[in-house]
């Protein structure tokens, strides 16, 4: 091979490398901007003691929180909200649950991704804890609550008076079982 040839096929192969390298950290990359900006309608952890301690709740402000569960496609789980809807005070702290039940016969994993709506109001709506933090493992025929805690933004615009919560679960038994 020549030198040429040579120097074209490891320019070409470093593309190639880095092409990967740019596709597999997209996704990452994706979901912190989305976190951060509160685009998409994603929403990130936040520590409760410096959340209630930064915000005076507003009695005067009602807003509902609707909840929402999606199963992602071919995810056998029963998934729901305890509570169909809450009217919130904004800067309270607020708890509620969902639900999920693995009726197979087989142990699986699942992981629940979050989403507000509207879009808008992603950046006032704080979670402090909240099972889509972590996958959660469910043996064949188990059921759990899963908590969520919660405190919407005094500063959210007067214009919102209803959130929705979303989740979607998606299986991800095969990614954990190949770590």
């Amino acid at each position: 091979m020549s030198a040429r040839n040579e120097r074209s096929f490891l320019r070409i192969a470093a593309v190639a490398v880095a092409m990967f390298g740019f596709g597999y950290l997209l996704v990452p990359l994706y979901d912190v901007f989305c976190e951060i900006t509160g685009l998409n309608g994603k929403t990130g952890r936040v520590d409760e003691a410096a959340v209630v301690a930064r915000y005076e709740p507003d009695t005067s402000r009602t807003v509902t929180v609707q909840f929402v569960a999606n199963n992602n496609l071919g995810m056998p789980w029963q998934f729901g909200p305890v509570v169909a809807s809450m009217d919130v005070h904004p800067g309270k702290v607020y708890q509620t649950a969902f639900t999920a039940r693995n009726p197979t016969a087989q142990d699986m994993v699942g992981q629940a991704v979050p989403s507000v709506a509207p879009g808008k109001a992603s950046r006032y709506f704080n979670k402090t804890e909240c099972f889509c933090f972590d996958q959660q493992p469910l043996a064949a025929g188990e059921s759990k609550d899963m908590p969520i805690r919660f405190i919407v933004d005094p500063n959210l615009p007067k214009d919102v008076t209803t959130l929705t919560l979303a989740y979607t679960v998606f299986d991800v038994t095969q990614q954990v079982a190949m770590k």
